[in-house]
């Protein structure tokens, strides 16, 4: 059941919903932001970054555990076309662009707890039209589900009366040590992807497409993050951290698995022996963002009342490309009106030796 763990600024109840399966995995989120606050493996170990006190969750600009909505990732200008129609958003990256929907996205609201079970929960927004400067009425929904194979499913599901841009995504940070576990620059990682969208100074894509081959973002093979993440890899790839779309090879392989018409493909796999946790991440959409980087927040307190140190976790965010709305050669992210998209995400976790 659903606990009072806080309150907003102006009052309203923060709810906290607790779900496990029968291996003593568990998963908590709150209503506030649909944000994943605690994921704990079956032997105790918490594998998300996050805050000891909720009130900070209602700045969290690092966006730790955020249901990020409507749109994840940059829109370049804040702005886009629509059947002929003209939008223009909210610019909160580099003072002409927008980044996550804007300030005041869905990651930053009150979600209504839809059903509650012992290993799952159902969190929905309705987003008025033009909020956020986003166009129709629009019913989104999020599903978390732990399964009793050690895996969290991620569902997303939205209904617009007018055609609209629906491109949600997860923005929780994950070190397989622990929220006290160091960086995570010794962490192992495979990416199921032979290209990326190279992007400029300000990290919008120009709708370009290049192979992953001889440069830094080559994970087609196992690498650890700090290997080479102080190399360059033209403007797409700054020295000291990584903040990269990767696009997945999904046209050229079978999915892994398909639930209810949706399928599902393999992305990326997850080490750190040093735990020896593995996660291996699947989803239904077209690329993958990694984002390690120096996400320092001197002003709070992390999990347990450490520090967050440079590159603390590892965000693996699913999603449609950044800027697809107006790179015609990129998927569309655009709902329909009177449809209904889906897409799924799945983080399973395993011991390594297993």
């Amino acid at each position: 059941m659903s606990k009072k763990i806080g309150a907003t600024r102006d009052g309203a109840d923060i709810l906290r919903v607790k779900i496990k399966n029968k291996n003593g995995m568990s998963a908590s989120i709150m209503n506030y932001g649909a944000i994943l606050l605690k994921l704990i493996l079956p032997d105790g170990l918490d594998v998300v970054l996050g805050y000891d006190k909720i009130e900070d969750y209602l700045v969290n600009e690092p966006y730790y555990g955020c249901t990020v909505a409507p749109n994840a990732n940059r829109i370049a200008g804040g702005a886009f076309d629509i059947n002929g129609k003209h939008y223009e958003i909210e610019k909160n990256d580099h003072g002409h662009n927008n980044l996550h929907s804007g300030n005041h996205n869905l990651a930053k609201k009150i979600w209504q707890i839809e059903s509650e079970k012992e290993d799952s929960v159902t969190l929905s927004y309705d987003s008025s039209d033009m909020e956020m400067g986003f166009p129709g009425n629009c019913h989104i929904t999020v599903t978390y589900t732990l399964t009793d194979d050690n895996a969290l499913i991620l569902d997303y599901t939205g209904t617009s009366d007018a055609d609209t841009i629906f491109n949600p995504t997860n923005h929780s940070y994950f070190n397989l040590n622990g929220p006290a576990g160091g960086n995570i620059l010794e962490h192992r990682i495979r990416i199921d992807a032979d290209s990326f969208t190279p992007a400029d100074d300000e990290n919008i894509p120009n709708g370009a497409i290049r192979k992953v081959t001889n440069t830094p973002l080559d994970f087609t093979s196992f690498h650890t993050i700090g290997e080479r993440i102080e190399e360059d890899c033209d403007t797409s790839k700054r020295a000291g951290e990584y903040d990269n779309n990767f696009c997945l090879n999904q046209d050229t392989k079978e999915p892994e698995f398909s639930i209810t018409g949706l399928d599902v493909y393999f992305a990326a796999t997850v080490e750190s022996p040093a735990s020896d946790h593995r996660m291996d991440v699947y989803t239904s959409l077209p690329g993958l963002q990694l984002y390690v980087g120096d996400n320092t927040d001197p002003n709070k307190h992390m999990k347990g009342g450490k520090g967050f140190s440079y590159a603390g976790g590892i965000a693996l965010e699913s999603q449609y490309f950044p800027n697809a709305i107006n790179i015609p050669k990129f998927e569309s992210p655009i709902l329909k009106a009177g449809e209904t998209n889906n897409s799924r995400t799945v983080y399973k976790f395993s011991k390594i030796s297993a």
